[in-house]
């Protein structure tokens, strides 16, 4: 039996230290051998160790280093809001603070490893403590986003059969409204200073649960994370990783990419229920580097800018929609106070938002490109040459490809699809698979690759240029938005005998969502506005708010297959004038 991961490392620095002591040398500071070892595996230079646990083998690692006065006096965590409330947590209060929520889901919900928790939390300090939690304990996590409705809650409990949940006062209703139909759940978990009928007051529990807990012995293979993702037909799918996936793979690219150290700070404004929230917390606490949040209510772009200029925040993230309101701002007006390196993802940059926020700051905005199977496929690490317009190279440990509608390897300048190498050797790195779906994890590849779904061509210097997606899915403002769930709701109106979704291009969000609508006869007479309008209400109540047709044309029949099918390539090229 292999011994654990952190033993490892402890027992690897320390044989360092002597090693350079009876040579006379001073060693250099035990961090970077222990960033190194990760680092090393992340890239596929050593193996993947049997067990892994990122809260014991990489969080408590860090509480030791910190303790012995080996990383600087930053914190960990920094949380703050508007009104001026702020947590900070050092390494080693993390730890502390955690073990506390892990004796809650273990004593008090009643969990076992590979249970299942959905986590559906704004940006407060507890959704970074209940994940570590849910590592503590092997418990699954499954994050969701907080515009969540009834009927996406109800769907994702039943299907993924989780036994408990975590939420807060505004999402708490719709839980109840549910719960009912979901025999899976048992305890529902509430961050509230307030109390609520049939809930677990969690931050009540935290103040008399005991800090003494030992962490469960994980395999790499375990499972850690479910994600759901929208595609082109059908409901949601789950996204299923395992412990070392998210764990370790972040390792490589968030010392790259991101270029993280231990004296940095992060801010991401991502919202916790994406996969860049779980991207950014194994990036930064893996490489010692602190998670910095601001529970931002709205995505504005002056707020955001003022965060920048009060805090020491030297590394920023957020999506090139953001970036886009951003550039629209003087930003000669401010002076940010220890930014140092910027990076965006989720959707395309657009070169001129990149040209003007650089000319404007003198900092560059290094791209990535990943999905919520993978880790990051591509990037422009720090110091690299980057090419306008480009996503970058491909990403270590992955061998990035363009392939044919066969899965044969094409020329430098071809268009075809992005594709991860998974034979022979499938990347740690890596989903296990579509979660009780295995027609479409089979589906996925394609030969020896991993078929991302997107179109891309690659040129002689081996970075790849982004040109979209191969199905309908839509990319609005990093939101992905499958055409299917948006049409299904739709016809559940009255008004709509039958309707086609496709993306729209638009200057803030790159894309939105519109819809073709085909009216029912009896409505084939009233406002187009008014009813427009009737539509979006329609559509934001019964399913996540971001989803709604931003645009709608109303129009006599949809174009079709001599089958039937509705052809809605034919209304994307129309919209982008291909």
């Amino acid at each position: 039996m292999r011994p654990r991961l952190k033993g490892l490392i402890l027992q690897a620095l320390k044989s360092f230290r002597g090693v350079c002591t009876a040579h006379g040398q001073l060693p250099p500071p035990p961090v970077h051998q222990a960033v190194a070892t990760w680092e090393a595996i992340s890239l596929g230079r050593q193996p993947v160790p049997e067990y892994f646990n990122f809260a014991h083998d990489v969080l408590d690692v860090w509480s030791q280093l910190e303790k012995a006065g080996h990383r600087p006096t930053n914190p960990a965590f920094w949380w703050v809001n508007d009104t001026g409330a702020e947590v900070k947590w050092t390494f080693g209060e993390l730890g502390h603070q955690s073990r506390k929520a892990a004796n809650i889901l273990v004593g008090v919900c009643d969990l076992q490893p590979g249970d299942r928790m959905m986590l559906v939390l704004p940006r407060l300090p507890e959704w970074w403590l209940l994940s570590v939690a849910c590592m503590r304990t092997g418990v699954v996590m499954i994050p969701g986003v907080t515009q969540l409705t009834e009927k996406d809650l109800k769907y994702r409990l039943q299907a993924s059969r989780a036994k408990s949940i975590v939420t807060s006062d505004s999402l708490a209703p719709q839980v109840d409204a549910i719960s009912a139909d979901c025999p899976a759940l048992q305890t529902k978990l509430l961050v509230s200073d307030r109390s609520r009928p049939g809930w677990l007051n969690f931050r009540e529990l935290m103040l008399k649960a005991s800090s003494e807990h030992k962490c469960m012995r994980t395999k790499s293979s375990d499972k850690l994370v479910i994600y759901f993702t929208s595609g082109t037909t059908g409901a949601p799918k789950m996204v299923e990783h395992s412990q070392c996936s998210y764990g370790l793979g972040f390792v490589a690219s968030g010392r790259r990419w991101v270029a993280l150290t231990e004296s940095d700070i992060f801010w991401n404004t991502t919202d916790t229920g994406w996969v860049k929230a779980a991207w950014t917390l194994f990036s930064a606490w893996s490489n010692g580097a602190c998670v910095f949040v601001h529970e931002l209510p709205r995505a504005d772009a002056k707020a955001i800018l003022n965060i920048l200029c009060k805090f020491p925040i030297t590394t920023f993230c957020c999506v090139p929609t953001i970036f886009r309101m951003i550039v629209q701002e003087d930003l000669t007006r401010y002076r940010f106070q220890s930014l140092k390196h910027c990076i965006t993802g989720g959707e395309a940059l657009n070169p001129d938002v990149r040209d003007k926020w650089k000319c404007q700051t003198g900092l560059e905005l290094h791209e990535g490109y990943g999905q919520s199977e993978t880790v990051v496929i591509c990037a422009n690490p720090k110091g690299s040459a980057i090419k306008s317009g480009s996503m970058g190279r491909a990403s270590p440990p992955y061998d990035v490809q363009i392939v044919d509608d066969e899965g044969n390897i094409l020329p430098p300048g071809e268009e075809g699809s992005v594709a991860v190498r998974i034979r022979p050797t499938r990347p740690f790195c890596f989903f296990n698979c579509y979660l009780d779906n295995p027609e479409k994890t089979a589906a996925s590849e394609r030969g020896d690759f991993y078929i991302t779904g997107d179109r891309a061509r690659m040129d002689k210097d081996g970075y790849f240029w982004f040109l979209g997606r191969n199905d309908d899915v839509i990319n609005s403002s990093s939101y992905r938005i499958g055409p299917v769930e948006v049409e299904s709701v739709l016809a559940e109106h009255p008004a709509v005998l039958e309707s086609a979704v496709v993306s729209s291009p638009d200057p803030i969000r790159g894309e939105v969502v519109k819809a073709f609508v085909v009216l029912s006869p009896e409505y084939s007479s009233h406002d187009p506005e008014a009813l427009t309008r009737t539509l979006q209400e329609h559509v934001k109540q019964m399913t996540a708010p971001y989803k709604y047709p931003r645009k709608v044309a109303f129009v006599s029949e949809l174009p079709k297959t001599v089958s039937g099918k509705i052809q809605r390539s034919i209304l994307r090229k129309q919209e982008w004038g291909r």
